[in-house]
């Protein structure tokens, strides 16, 4: 299980990356949040890694940023062509089981 350091971990990287590609683009914090509709705290939370800062606001910075594409392997099957095609075919769940 993932503990809290760890997740305060990802997220301070996360953040020292985000921070890294506003200045490397020579952008205030001011004209930053602007771009992404926040105000400067919450990207000054981003750039912390605060975890409570909504995930709108950083799918608005990857995109800014041109990164947005980067999202595209977040939570994607990991199985390959092969593995699928071979794979039985069974009927995608829609939702949950009932717990009783």
């Amino acid at each position: 299980m993932l503990g809290i350091k760890e997740q305060r971990q990802y997220l301070w990287e996360l953040g020292i990356r985000l921070k890294t590609l506003r200045l490397a683009r020579n952008d205030t914090m001011a004209v930053f949040a602007q771009r992404l509709g926040v105000s400067a705290g919450t990207l000054r939370a981003m750039e912390h890694g605060t975890a409570t800062v909504q995930i709108g606001a950083w799918v608005k910075a990857l995109w800014v940023l041109d990164h947005l594409d980067d999202l595209n392997g977040v939570l994607a099957q990991k199985a390959s062509l092969l593995d699928l095609a071979r794979a039985p075919r069974t009927r995608i769940r829609q939702r949950a089981s009932r717990r009783a």
